[in-house]
This record gives C-alpha cells, structure tokens and sequence, in this order.
C-alpha cells in the first residue's frame, strides 16, 4: 500500500493517474500541484485528491512516488525545485513523450532521488482533467525508462504499480525509447497534421473536402487534434531522431512518385502490398508477443440499443468483457465492434452464444 504520492499536472494523464491510484492501487493520500486552482478544486471535491498547492513546496515532503505530468520542457525545472522536500528513496517519474534529453538532464540529479521515466502509450485527442478517466491506462503499453543507477527492487516495484494501473510495462533505456517513439508516435502526428494541412489548402472554394472528409481520413487525422503545446515540445526534445524518421518516410514517399511517373503498375500494386501484409501482422499473436489477446470482432447495426444487447447477452452468460471498443469505419474491417477477454475459453463461448443470436463474429488473431 502506498501512503503518499504526488502529481505535479493534472491534465488528462495526471488526472487519470490520480483516479487509478486511488481506485485500482489504492493510494492512501495523493497532494497534487496545478496551475489551475479550479481543476485542484474539482478534484478535491471529487475525491480524486487529498491535498493541493499551486508551488512545488512541503505539500510534497514524504510522497513515495511523484508522477510529473507536464510537457517535456518542464519536467527537469520540477524535478529540481522538488529536491529540497524530498527523499532519496523517493521515486521521481514523469510521462513525457520523450525520454532521452530528460534523463541526460535529471542525470545530473540522480543521486538525490530513484528516477525512472514513464511514457504510457495511451492518451486521446482530448487533453484536460475533465477527460480523464481511471480506466485510460487498461491494457495500453507503459514504457519505464530508469537511470542507470536505479535499483532493481526500485524498478519492480514501479513495474508492480504500472501494473496495477491496469498497464502493461515494458522497461527500456531512454534513448531506445526515443528511436521507436520517433516512427511510431511523433511522425504520425506530424503527418496528421500534415493531411489537415493539405485538405485546408487544396479545398474548394465550397469546401467540398472539408465537407466529405470522413471514415479513413478522420481516423487518420484525429491526433490532429491534440494539444499544439505539448506537440511543439515534443518535437524539438526529440529532434534528431524525428528528423531521421521524417528523412526515411521521404525516401519512401519519393519512390512512390517516382514509380507513378514511370507508371510502374507493379511497383505501385507493392507499395500497398507490403503495407497491407505489415500492418495485418499487428492484429497477429505471436510467440514472442509481450500480452496475449483474445479478441473478436462483431457486425452490428447502427441503431440504439445495439451494443447494449450485446454486453446484455455476454453478461448474462457470465463472459467479462475485459475491453471493449468501436471501429468508426467500415472499410476494411470484418465488424465494427471490437471485444477482448481474458481467456481464450471466454472468447470461444462468447463466439458461440453470438452467433446462437445471428451475429456475425469473427476471431481477430
């Protein structure tokens, strides 16, 4: 049992992490520090913390864990201004989308404090308290990045927290964690942006794309709109690597200019290819696979009520939805309600008792 933490930003992760530790970890006391008295004083009310300031003062003197939770640009000024009120024992962690320029700046701190960098891989488009959720951690990715001098019991006691989160942790150094978020992360909201971009610039004087836009470009676009400040950070804390991603994605894009102008019909038909067998491959379950999943999808109409028959039906068969979410295109997708479970035994009997009502239900592997 933790008896003390401490948030430092309660937006939307800091505010989620505030509701799991409570709910999920069950965090006797959390203080935490905004620079919106009025979030504070909403969480307060709620329940979701015990304690506020609007400084980094002694509100933080005997926190366990402290979870800074701004952008990347001011993470290293709060971990300093925290030094005077805390332990050595005490675990600093933050969860910034980069991790590599953090660390060689709170290297020069670390033997005042146990730092182990965060980045959990979830999020939304929405960036305020008020679109947190306890749930927001459940089955997405936490990246832990600890210094080098950070102690083994350390590290698997924060793994233990991240997993009671509801997360899944996957421990590497800061500056690996870097290299894979550039392409996987940071260049597709650049290239979201992009495409907004471009539509805004090649729309009609009528604004037909702005109007038809939909399905596949929505979905693509919709990290778009996430916090600018946030994003503007992010991409110089992480430039080097961005740059090379970016240099790489060009060379492929130019390729493909290059094979239209010399109308290579077969190069062209391999371009989509090979993305489409790549990106099947995400949905597969692998040996090697860090979590297993067991996953189906299911057709449904757009009508009300639907997906409620649905979670009425698994229910009264005694099947625990473990997630459950809605793909916003019909394009290439089987069905557009996505479901996972615990087991494979779950999966199967709910297959069964699906498609007993007609459903049409297919296994995601």
């Amino acid at each position: 049992m933790l008896k003390k933490v401490g948030i430092i930003g309660l937006g939307l992760i800091g505010g989620s992490l505030a509701k799991a530790l409570k709910s999920r970890v069950g965090v006797e006391k959390i203080v935490a520090l905004n620079r919106s008295e009025d979030v504070l004083k909403l969480a307060l009310n709620e329940g979701v913390i015990d304690e506020y300031t609007t400084e980094v003062d002694s509100s933080f003197l005997g926190c366990e864990i402290i979870f800074i939770c701004t952008p990347v640009g001011l993470i290293f000024d709060y971990a300093k201004k925290l030094l005077p009120f805390i332990e050595k024992s005490c675990i600093v962690t933050d969860v910034g989308s980069t991790k590599g320029g953090i660390y060689d700046k709170i290297k020069t701190l670390s033997d005042k404090f146990c730092y182990i960098g965060g980045h959990p891989m979830t999020g939304s488009e929405k960036f305020r308290y008020q679109a947190s959720k306890e749930h927001l951690f459940e089955n997405a990715y936490y990246i832990c990045t600890p210094a080098e001098n950070a102690a083994a019991e350390k590290i698997a006691f924060f793994k233990d927290i991240v997993t009671k989160l509801g997360a899944i942790p996957i421990v590497v150094s800061p500056y690996v964690h870097d290299y894979i978020v550039a392409s996987v992360s940071h260049v597709p909201h650049i290239i979201a942006a992009g495409l907004c971009a471009n539509v805004k610039k090649l729309d009609t004087p009528q604004s037909h794309m702005h109007l038809i836009a939909a399905g596949g470009f929505k979905d693509i676009t919709r990290i778009a709109s996430s916090s600018p400040d946030m994003w503007e950070n992010i991409c110089f804390e992480n430039k080097t690597q961005i740059l090379n991603a970016l240099n790489s994605l060009e060379e492929i894009i130019g390729t493909m200019k290059k094979n239209l102008l010399s109308d290579d019909h077969k190069a062209v038909y391999g371009y989509f290819d090979n993305a489409r067998l790549y990106r099947d491959s995400f949905s597969s379950i692998t040996a090697g696979s860090l979590v297993k999943r067991y996953e189906i999808s299911v057709d449904v109409l757009d009508r009300p009520g639907s997906i409620a028959i649905v979670s009425v039906l698994l229910s009264s068969n005694n099947i625990s939805i473990k997630n459950m979410n809605i793909v916003n295109n019909r394009e290439t997708e089987n069905g557009v309600l996505n479901i996972s479970f615990a087991s494979e035994a779950e999966r199967a009997k709910a297959v069964d008792v699906l498609r007993e009502m007609n459903f049409e239900v297919y296994n995601i592997e």
